[in-house]
């Protein structure tokens, strides 16, 4: 009988694709077989609104304050004049919006001095979110006839390469809960796969969970509990296995159980919640993110995968989100960006130390699993965290915060605090990731070359 090259879990309809497991012979694991390298995989996880510089930037916190205006002018700001990067490479310093990667400061670089193209006359924040992926210059767009910032985003360029062995070329996913739209999709997308082709991302962890799973709707009518039935064949399975393998398959089923558990609990926090509130204001934001989040890792486990965009949220959609542990009530974000007076830039602050420990949870994830080859899944990858804007309370498309995890199989050097030039174009880190990741291009979008600094 001949075994396909992955090993299935089945029960009425639910499959799931296991991690790699030892014990399981050559023959059975196929190309996951011994001495074969996990695939590199690749994140890139975008936040909206900016960040509040001073407190991002080393050296910057304890500077004068800017001259914020204030209000819907940010683009009246006083001092224009930037700060130019010196070049170089220099230790990790952890400013307090970093904080919590304090514990992965070995695996993290921070990356400055990078800008992105940008027009007149459009709005900053429809034309970051959707050209932060494309990189697509507005002279280039026009050679082409196509309206900036359209064009084809880097994840969608790498997959086309590396997603062919997969079930899903790339995986988009986005946290924003609302159902109905505040504002045009440019505000709500950063993957595409070419002009006005939107690449829909998932931003419903139970669609998520039933897109990988290929869960029908007649099914989840008929079953409860999708996991219940697949882990008897999966206690069958370990009895079969070695110590670590049973370790490693517990681990997986008991993650695929608490998946299970979260979504319905979400569920149930909307069903309960006050009807006279809009019921995307009580999802709570950390609790998502990480749902979002455990079932993006489940699918670069089940090798579903490789390449997976990830958005926290919508650029400007004024919506009024419940950040738990950090404000009382539920607030608005982008609202909070243009009040940073006096010391309203801290409490905007806490939202960025919020997004960031989002960040250090995925961080930590991916490195307690481990592959094939027993190196951790965030040996194989390059995790990014970064906005389209500079600054949310100046709008400036200059000098974007950028932060590079994961050693893509040891070609990436991590702990460092890398300047680049002051004008570097965004697009050439993008094609430096694409060269990581294994493609063989001479350019990407509007780039000018790569950002060597990156290599070991």
């Amino acid at each position: 009988m001949r075994i396909s090259r992955r090993k299935f879990l089945k029960a009425q309809g639910a499959v799931l694709t296991l991690p790699f497991l030892r014990s399981i012979p050559d023959a059975i694991a196929g190309e996951a077989g011994k001495g074969s390298k996990p695939a590199k995989k690749l994140v890139i996880m975008y936040v909206p609104n900016g960040i509040v510089r001073r407190c991002f930037f080393p050296g910057e916190e304890d500077g004068v304050l800017p001259g914020f205006v204030g209000g819907f002018n940010a683009d009246k700001f006083k001092n224009k004049k930037r700060i130019q990067n010196k070049p170089g490479i220099y230790p990790l310093e952890l400013t307090s919006t970093m904080q919590p990667l304090a514990d992965l400061a070995g695996d993290v670089s921070l990356v400055t001095g990078l800008d992105r193209t940008f027009k007149n006359g459009q709005d900053v924040h429809a034309q970051g979110a959707s050209c932060y992926l494309t990189s697509l210059s507005p002279m280039q767009a026009a050679a082409q006839k196509i309206r900036h910032p359209n064009g084809r985003s880097l994840d969608q360029v790498i997959g086309d390469k590396v997603g062919l062995s997969t079930a899903f070329r790339t995986l988009e996913i986005s946290c924003n809960g609302f159902k109905a739209g505040k504002e045009d999709i440019y505000f709500n997308n950063i993957s595409w796969y070419g002009p006005g082709k939107i690449a829909p991302s998932i931003k419903d962890p139970k669609k998520l969970y039933e897109r990988l799973f290929m869960a029908d709707s007649s099914y989840r009518e008929h079953l409860e509990d999708v996991t219940s039935l697949v882990l008897a064949d999966a206690k069958t399975l370990s009895k079969k296995l070695g110590r670590d393998d049973r370790r490693t398959l517990d681990e997986f089923m008991g993650m695929v159980r608490d998946i299970e558990i979260r979504i319905s609990k979400m569920e149930k926090t909307i069903t309960n919640s006050n009807i006279e509130k809009p019921v995307d204001e009580v999802l709570p934001r950390g609790e998502y993110i990480r749902l979002q989040a455990d079932l993006m890792i489940l699918a670069f486990q089940m090798g579903l995968t490789n390449i997976c965009t990830f958005m926290i949220g919508p650029e400007r959609w004024d919506a009024t989100l419940l950040y738990e542990g950090v404000f009382d009530k539920p607030v608005q974000h982008h609202n909070m960006t243009h009040n940073q007076k006096g010391n309203g830039y801290k409490e905007v602050q806490k939202i960025d130390i919020f997004h960031m420990q989002q960040y250090a949870y995925i961080l930590s994830r991916m490195k307690a699993v481990k592959e094939s080859d027993g190196s951790s899944l965030l040996d194989n990858s390059i995790v990014t965290y970064g906005a389209a804007l500079g600054d949310g309370a100046t709008h400036q498309y200059f000098d974007l915060p950028l932060i590079v995890a994961g050693k893509a199989q040891g070609q990436v050097k991590q702990g460092r605090f890398i300047r680049c030039k002051s004008g570097t174009l965004n697009s050439n880190m993008w094609l430096s990731i694409a060269k990581l990741m294994g493609l063989e291009i001479g350019s990407f979008a509007d780039s000018t070359g790569l950002v060597s600094d990156m290599w070991t």
